[in-house]
């Protein structure tokens, strides 16, 4: 069985490296399910990693439906990667109703060119998963990363195990949750590959700062934060 460990810094890489792992997905953030990494960190992992590593081309958190201005970012990032050698990408996008975006899934996985395509978890939305993979399948994606619509593989483990034994080329593999409590569930069950992040939370600081630099409010699934052009112009014409 392939383990994949979703590395989210450097350290995360060369730790799950050294711990065995066969490939890494590398993302940061996540917290809000990840977003592609710098150019430094994908550099730096690209120079001392020697597994095979995927990179997650997500733009931003919130949902998977995307502007053409991201679209042009995204594609800009899958270059990017495709000149550094990695070894795929993993994106994907849908429709505001749940469907497929098959246009702009299709433009990102001819981008990638010979690059494995994973399309991730933004699977775990769509309305119709039998007929999305056949789609995926025909549109050359290699791996699909599901939780089987659950809040974690092990709930959603027998709609990951019918798709999987459907007769698809397509390689299914199980992702939220994973952990050494409940892996054998998955090897018993003929998976080939997990995914997981195996991370825990590290202590930095000595005690608790003075006021929070992160803000809850500003993760969502179903809306993402812009700049409003009302407000800034109100404060601008006031200042000057």
């Amino acid at each position: 069985m392939l383990v994949e460990v979703c590395a989210n810094s450097l350290e995360s890489a060369l730790i799950a490296q050294k711990a065995g792992a066969d490939r890494i997905e590398l993302c940061t953030e996540l917290a809000s399910g990840g977003i592609t990494p710098s150019y430094g960190l994908l550099k730096a992992v690209r120079e001392q990693i020697s597994i095979p590593v995927r990179v997650l081309v997500r733009p931003r958190s919130g949902n998977f439906t995307y502007s053409d201005e991201e679209m042009a970012i995204m594609k800009r990032n899958i270059g990017l990667c495709a000149e550094l050698n990695f070894q795929g990408v993993v994106s994907g996008a849908l429709n505001a109703d749940f469907t497929l975006d098959r246009d702009k899934t299709r433009e990102l996985i001819e981008k990638a060119g010979a690059m494995n395509f994973t399309f991730h978890r933004a699977f775990d939305w769509v309305k119709n998963p039998e007929a999305v993979q056949d789609e995926l399948e025909e549109m050359g994606v290699d791996t699909i990363l599901t939780s089987g619509q659950q809040a974690s593989a092990v709930e959603g483990l027998v709609l990951l195990s019918s798709l999987r034994k459907r007769p698809s080329n397509i390689t299914i593999m199980p992702g939220s949750g994973i952990n050494e409590g409940n892996v054998h569930m998955f090897k018993e069950s003929g998976f080939d590959v997990i995914h997981l992040s195996g991370a825990k939370m590290r202590q930095i600081l000595p005690k608790k700062p003075k006021i929070a630099m992160s803000s809850p409010k500003m993760i969502s699934d179903r809306a993402i934060p812009i700049s409003s052009s009302k407000i800034i112009k109100a404060v601008v014409d006031l200042a000057k």
